[in-house]
């Protein structure tokens, strides 16, 4: 199972993770094959992309012939929020939870 980034549909994954490139979100009608739908994708990491090989794509949104693309397991924490932005927000309340003093 793989969550939409832009609604938060859960989505079914065909054997082996391949979400075809023409496949839409049944709720919001987005398109699935999209980088803001890959776990590689991070808006701030160079190329927006964690892979290293995977060509750059002008429009994020859009449905892409990449081949490196993996649909992302986790839901994200808000709608429209992608899963690279929810991971970096965790990990900076759990940084700033290091610095509260006890008692706060």
């Amino acid at each position: 199972m793989a969550y939409c980034q832009h609604c938060s549909t859960e989505y079914r994954v065909s054997a082996g993770g391949v979400v075809g490139r023409t496949a839409t979100c049944e709720s919001c009608n987005r398109d699935l094959h999209a980088c803001v739908n890959c776990a590689h994708y991070d808006p701030k990491a160079y190329n927006e992309c964690h892979e290293p090989n995977a060509e750059r794509v002008d429009d994020r949104k859009t449905s892409n012939f990449c081949d490196y693309f993996k649909s992302v397991p986790t839901k994200p924490s808000a709608p429209g929020q992608s899963a690279a932005v929810s991971r970096e927000q965790a990990a900076r309340d759990k940084l700033n939870s290091l610095f509260k003093k006890p008692g706060n």
